[in-house]
Parts: C-alpha cells; sequence; structure tokens
C-alpha cells in the first residue's frame, strides 16, 4: 500500500458513514488544523501515530503525540492539532466519521480515556483501521454500506479497547484471568472453590479475587454462578431431567439453594421456568 488519502461525499444523514480516511507523511509545519474553524464540519476525527511526532492542544494543555498515541476530537471543537518544524517526520493514519453513532461512541470513549489514548500497531484497533484503508485503497470499495460496516466494526474494537484499558491490566494478567474463565466454563458442574480454581491456576487466591474484580468487576464465584445459570436456564428448556438433577449437573449440590439462586436470576422457580409458555422461548441465556 501506498500513503494517500481519500474523501467521501454522499446526502446518507440517517447512519454511520465514513467521511475520509488517509495515510500520511508530514513534514511541512503548515499542517495545522483548528477544531473552531475548519470548513468542514459535523464529523469526528481518529488520528494514531505511526511514527515520528505531533501535537495537539485541547483544555488548555498541549501534548505531545508519539509513535502509538492517538487522539479523538469533533469538528467542529476547541482544539489544535499540528506538526512542529525540526520535530521528526509525523506519520499518521487517520479516519473521519459521520452520524449519531459515531459521537455516541466518542462520548464512551472520552469519558473513559480522555481526548489522547495509546494502543499498539499491532491491537485490533489499528488491524482493523489498516483493513479498512485497505479496501479502499487496495480493492477500490467505495460503496457507503460496505464502508459503514467496517466502520462499525472498528468502532466495536475501539470501545471494546477502550473498556479493556480501563480495567488497567497487564498480558500477562489477562492470560491468567483468560485460563480462570476457560477453567470456570469447563468445569461450573464441579464443586469448584476459591481455593480449587487459585491451585489449579498456580496463583494466591486473594491476589487472583482482587485482580478478577478488577477487570471483571465481579467475583470469581459470582462468575463461575452465572456460568451455572446459563447452563441451567439451558438445560431446563432443552431436557426433561428433574430438576433435582439440572441443579445437580449444573453444579449446585442442594436442591434448596439452587432454587433460591434461579429466583434471584429470572424471578420465578426452576419448575415455573420450565413450565411457563414464554412469550419469548429461549433456549439459552448468557449472563454478561
Amino acid at each position: 500500500m501506498e500513503p494517500s488519502v481519500y474523501g467521501f461525499r454522499h446526502e446518507e444523514q440517517s447512519m454511520l458513514t465514513v467521511d475520509s480516511i488517509g495515510w500520511q507523511h508530514i513534514a511541512n509545519a503548515g499542517y495545522a488544523f483548528s477544531g473552531d474553524d475548519r470548513p468542514d464540519c459535523g464529523h469526528v476525527v481518529f488520528q494514531y501515530t505511526l511514527s515520528g511526532e505531533g501535537w495537539i492542544e485541547y483544555e488548555q494543555r498541549r501534548v505531545r503525540l508519539p509513535k502509538g498515541s492517538a487522539f479523538l476530537v469533533r469538528i467542529p471543537g476547541n482544539h489544535r492539532y499540528y506538526y512542529e518544524e525540526n520535530g521528526a517526520p509525523w506519520e499518521v493514519l487517520w479516519l473521519n466519521l459521520r452520524g449519531d453513532e459515531a459521537s455516541r461512541i466518542w462520548d464512551l470513549v472520552l469519558a473513559q480515556e480522555g481526548a489522547v489514548i495509546r494502543r499498539d500497531a499491532d491491537s485490533p484497533l489499528i488491524s482493523q483501521l489498516w483493513k479498512l484503508y485497505r479496501t479502499v485503497s487496495e480493492e477500490k470499495i467505495t460503496d457507503k454500506y460496505r464502508l459503514s460496516v467496517l466502520a462499525y466494526e472498528w468502532m466495536l474494537a475501539l470501545l471494546q479497547s477502550s473498556r479493556d484499558a480501563g480495567r488497567e491490566v497487564s498480558s500477562k494478567s489477562h492470560t491468567l484471568l483468560h485460563e480462570a474463565k476457560r477453567l470456570m466454563k469447563a468445569n461450573f458442574a464441579s464443586p469448584l472453590t476459591l481455593d480449587a480454581i487459585a491451585r489449579e491456576l498456580g496463583v494466591n487466591k486473594y491476589h487472583f479475587c482482587r485482580l478478577f474484580q478488577k477487570a471483571e468487576h465481579t467475583s470469581p464465584l459470582a462468575y463461575l454462578r452465572d456460568r451455572r445459570v446459563e447452563a441451567a436456564i439451558a438445560m431446563l428448556r432443552t431436557t426433561d431431567l428433574p430438576v433435582q438433577e439440572v441443579g445437580r449437573r449444573c453444579g449446585f449440590d442442594s436442591p434448596s439453594y439452587f432454587g433460591k439462586v434461579f429466583r434471584e436470576y429470572m424471578n420465578m422457580s426452576p419448575v415455573a421456568y420450565r413450565n411457563k409458555k414464554l412469550e419469548f422461548p429461549y433456549d439459552a441465556i448468557y449472563y454478561d
């Protein structure tokens, strides 16, 4: 691929659309954009530094934009981003979007991280952005609907990465948490205890609990209970097993405790749920 800039103009107002996308090498001090006096308005901007550096001014702050950093702004808006002469040439990959959904996602990310964020070059967010750029530059796709699908995928990657960033856990911890969740999903029917889970993972149970709570905003045992109830709901709707046996196979040794927990989730007993003619009879329900 080669650096280039692409713009799209159409009358579509009812959905998310790509306004423009570009890959640029900037070494001219004339490169400067002020959010308050641009002729093009009504869109949001994401710009990622591939190499070199630029600067952005917002909220009475002046922030350097080195490799791996990006900013999110609205047009119009009270900000200014620019290349400073004699700095390392600034290589950027950027995307401008229009639509209410883009503004909504911008609000969520700005509230979570602020206007300047950091992402690795091989992160899903930047990989998705390259995919969108490649679709335009190499495949020559310009259909607004196909580009909108890719833009939605990219925004979901942005939102997920922002929420993951808010969890503030290392890659090693992510691996541990992934293994913990895999273990609980695979063994929800077993009498798992916190001690047993921590022992299987080879970690201190108190450290594990703190880490899990920080990253997932729930406790390990609450996560395990969610998986057990999910399994019980599916089993009640898709098998003729006695309710007590369903509870046992889903990790609830006590029928009374199974009934109590099930009521907390579904506002009815397991028997009532099985017998009730639901307007929307799901075969499975997932809690996240």
